[in-house]
């Protein structure tokens, strides 16, 4: 790996001007490694005032010491060396001096393998070994550990994140201090610890992350949901804990690379079953855990600050998970309903979490002849009514029918017409639509209201005779 030419453009830029310029931080740590960076970060003894003079097109807009050099299509900031004094809220320093020496700046950083610097030769400046952190794939802090931890505490998380993206090792000194001081991370954002937790979870080797979250204490901090599942015997079709089975189930979505929804959904898709479980031994039940676990799924997410959309995702993934799919006993039209619920956008991550969670359990197949089967009978209603906006009449049409203005009997005949659509896809003609409207209109809101149920009560139906099968074996997939 090599430095870009733009770059080293503006290290040299700033050496001709008679400034010290490095780059510094995970870039070096990257280069030395032989990873491509995904940043490229700048560090100089120029004061901010003198790096806009000598970058014109730069803007300055912190209290951090820190320049945007527009080049390139691209932003590259440069720091000016700095000190750092107390960090009284441990998570901003309280008052930040800038340095004349790269040594002074090194000396703040977080870990060895992030307190280097290089300069346009290539030349590094390393004061506390980093380079033999890397050699020997050590994560450790700065200095004293206690003391970079109570500087931010979010550095603790940041330790696992990159135990697990780098697939290193946390030195034991560093582990201990984080095991000591887990629970300064109570006043770190939520935003935060989110930000950290994701790129755990889109790390390949994930599950090692959740399993150092576990050991340090962290997860106390980011889903201790989790914890409740540790030792937790399942039953006779299940040779994990409750624990192991959820992040064995995240390990094969990470194997598959799939998107970070289906990874989250395969982590929480049985996060309901510690609450549910009935019984003891290898006959223990846990009825409805798919429904509780969608219900604390939402929470987790909520409480980290996910993105609604994103939020609604996982949620519908957990909640469906345990859809009931056998080969002669679901028909066209309950394969257009379990569409209709998930969406056709979704449904396949829905198999995806499916194919985690029979993995997790430890079957050796992950996509059964019945799942591809399913994914069959799911392409041969694609083109099928499968939503309100696929059906032929919509809410302004039956608004300029019966003359009426808007109101919620709109969305109750919309209902009763995909339910009908749903059962038989030939009736999606505009002609018979129209006429079911005026038919549907002599009916009571009441009476509409109990039509446009019907299609959530044939699911039910559909679960129920699955839990009495689950009943039967003592068994939850």
């Amino acid at each position: 790996m090599s430095i870009p030419k733009e770059i080293r453009e503006i290290l040299q830029k700033l050496e001709e001007e008679n400034f010290e310029s490095f780059i510094v931080g995970g870039c070096v740590r990257d280069l030395l490694m032989g990873r491509q960076p995904k940043d490229w970060d700048i560090t100089s003894n120029a004061k901010p005032e003198e790096i806009q003079k000598i970058f014109p097109d730069s803007f300055y807009e912190n209290e951090f010491g820190t320049v945007g050099v527009k080049i390139e299509n691209q932003v590259v900031e440069i720091t000016t060396y700095r000190t750092e004094s107390k960090y009284t809220d441990k998570r901003h320093p309280d008052d930040i001096k800038f340095a004349d020496k790269i040594e002074d700046d090194l000396k703040r950083r977080d870990f060895t393998i992030n307190a280097l610097a290089m300069d346009g030769k290539k030349r590094v400046v390393d004061l506390f070994d980093g380079k033999g952190a890397i050699a020997s794939k050590t994560i450790q802090a700065v200095g004293n550990p206690e003391e970079r931890f109570n500087e931010d505490a979010l550095r603790m998380m940041r330790a696992v994140r990159l135990a697990t993206i780098l697939e290193f090792d946390i030195e034991k000194q560093t582990l201990e201090a984080i095991e000591k001081n887990h629970s300064m991370m109570r006043i770190i954002s939520k935003e935060r610890i989110r930000d950290e937790f994701i790129k755990i979870i889109e790390a390949p080797s994930a599950k090692r992350g959740m399993d150092l979250l576990r050991q340090s204490g962290l997860l106390q901090h980011t889903v201790p949901e989790l914890l409740e599942g540790v030792g937790v015997e399942q039953n006779l079709h299940h040779i994990y804990t409750i624990w192991e089975h959820n992040i064995r189930a995240l390990d094969y979505a990470c194997s598959k690379n799939y998107s970070t929804e289906v990874r989250l959904a395969s982590l929480l898709h049985d996060i309901g079953k510690p609450k549910t479980k009935r019984g003891g031994g290898r006959n223990c039940t846990f009825y409805g855990h798919e429904v509780v676990g969608a219900r604390i799924a939402g929470q987790i997410l909520d409480r980290l600050k996910f993105p609604k959309k994103q939020t609604d995702k996982i949620v519908k993934l957990v909640r469906w998970h345990l859809f009931y799919y056998n080969i002669g006993e679901v028909t066209e039209s309950s394969v257009r309903r379990l569409v209709a619920n998930i969406g056709k956008e979704d449904v396949e991550d829905l198999i995806k979490v499916r194919e985690a969670d029979r993995i997790g359990s430890g079957t050796p197949k992950a996509v059964p002849y019945k799942l591809r089967h399913l994914k069959f009978m799911i392409d041969k209603v694609a083109r099928d009514p499968l939503s309100p906006k696929m059906l032929r009449v919509n809410g302004n049409d039956i608004m300029a029918l019966l003359e009426i203005e808007p109101s919620p009997k709109i969305g109750m005949l919309v209902a009763a017409l995909m339910n009908e659509v749903l059962d038989d896809p030939d009736k999606n003609e505009k002609k018979y639509l129209e006429k079911r409207v005026a038919e549907l209109d002599r009916l009571t809101e009441k009476e509409l209201g109990e039509l446009g149920k019907r299609g959530k009560q044939k699911v039910a139906k559909e679960e129920e005779k699955e839990i009495e099968k689950i009943k039967a074996r003592h068994y939850v997939s």
